[in-house]
């Protein structure tokens, strides 16, 4: 069979398995006709999905071992070879065409304009049903942003505009960033991320013309969710602060929240922070950051969905999710991801040191959770003290409940 025969059925099976994924037969014969094509990656995708329905499937066992073995071998013969001729390409055609990468700059450039490309204006193609868990959370945005979005009419007839804003707060690496992109999505909104790079600069002025410059192109884009990631850092409590260059920014800030140089109606600006307490009062205002939500550490359903996300294209084998769930109370997200990596870690360690190519058993994960601790440990001390000591206004009282809930408070 020629190579565009083999192209053209490998392509009408990876239809027919996008139609009928759990045939486990059609998907292990588009795996071991994508590994004589030496398309080891794409084989190993779905050779794992064949071993989450069939752990014990022989040939799907044999095929993981010979693709990965494929992949351990090929990488570094392909790139040398290509480098090396690149690289003879690049010098012998030297005098005709110019090199592909140019020679280091210290002096760069910025582009302006309502088309620059300063700012990344994106559509998250992540929904809430990506989130795993977390359903008072779901139950809260629904309530604030989504349902007004929803019935225009009845948004009209009560009178609910679109703008407004939301503080996301809770453990490091709990998923803000991934909630506020999913939110994005669920609205069908373009997506704009701020962090304090893209405002901060070192020439006076320059820092409210960025921010000024980010408001206008997500009013451009409308309707957008504006995300300011470490808000803390962005909006810290102007007695904390010194510096006049940083209170003239909280200044713009609040200037751009408040809508006062353009419209806000259907920006959503979301900001995410591990320490609210840090933020100036100002910002908690009614028409800016007016609602606070606390993300926690994802409770055993999310925990079995992201586990189950961080798998999906690693080799694994009789895997016990419901005991690595329970092994992982109060880890967060990025507690979770590490715990996969360790483990992976760990089996491709012994892959290395036995020579025989093996896929992610129980046992490397349970000597990655001897190893590692969550990390939310530190944030939940700083969290009590803030409940116990300043909390006077009934601000954190989710925070509160939780801590009891825990016993630590």
């Amino acid at each position: 069979m020629t190579d565009d025969a083999d192209g053209a059925l490998i392509v009408s099976l990876i239809n027919a398995v996008s139609a009928q994924p759990d045939d486990v037969p059609l998907r292990l014969h588009l795996a071991l006709l994508l590994v004589n094509a030496d398309r080891t990656d794409e084989a190993v995708a779905h050779i794992a999905a064949v071993l989450q329905r069939e752990p014990d499937n022989a040939a799907a066992r044999d095929l993981m071992s010979r693709a990965l073995t494929l992949t351990v071998d090929r990488p570094t013969r392909e790139e040398t070879s290509q480098d090396d001729t690149l690289a003879a390409y690049e010098q012998e055609l030297a005098d005709v065409v110019p090199p592909r990468f140019a020679p280091a700059s210290e002096h760069h450039d910025k582009v302006t304009g309502d088309d620059d490309n300063l700012f990344d204006v994106e559509r998250p193609r992540v929904t809430l049903a990506d989130v795993g868990g977390l359903v008072e959370v779901k139950q809260r945005l629904e309530l604030a942003f989504l349902a007004p979005l929803r019935n225009p009419q009845l948004r009209g007839l009560y009178g609910k505009s679109l703008r407004g804003g939301l503080l996301l707060y809770g453990p490091p690496g709990c998923g803000k960033t991934f909630l506020a992109r999913a939110i994005a999505g669920e609205l069908r909104a373009r997506f704009v991320s701020v962090s304090l790079t893209d405002v901060l600069d070192m020439w006076l002025g320059n820092s409210e013309r960025n921010l000024r410059e980010l408001f206008q192109a997500a009013r451009r884009n409308t309707p957008c969710v504006m995300f300011l990631d470490e808000v803390d850092a962005l909006g810290l409590k102007r007695t904390q602060t010194a510096s006049t260059g940083m209170r003239t920014t909280i200044n713009q800030l609040l200037a751009e929240l408040d809508g006062m140089q353009g419209d806000n109606d259907g920006l959503f600006v979301l900001a995410a922070t591990n320490a609210p307490w840090d933020v100036d009062p100002a910002l908690h205002r009614p028409g800016r950051l007016d609602r606070t939500m606390l993300v926690l550490p994802p409770d055993a359903p999310a925990r079995a969905a992201i586990l189950r996300y961080h798998l999906r294209e690693r080799p694994i084998a009789q895997i016990d999710l419901d005991a690595l769930v329970a092994a992982t109370e109060h880890w967060s997200g990025a507690d979770l991801e590490h715990l996969c990596d360790s483990a992976a870690e760990y089996a491709m360690h012994d892959s290395i040191t036995t020579g025989h190519v093996r896929m992610i058993e129980q046992k490397d994960f349970r000597n990655a959770l001897r190893d590692l601790r969550p990390s939310t440990g530190p944030w939940l001390e700083t969290a009590r003290n803030v409940a116990m000591f300043a909390n006077t206004d009934g601000q954190y009282d989710d925070l509160a409940a939780y801590l009891r809930h825990r016993k630590l408070l």
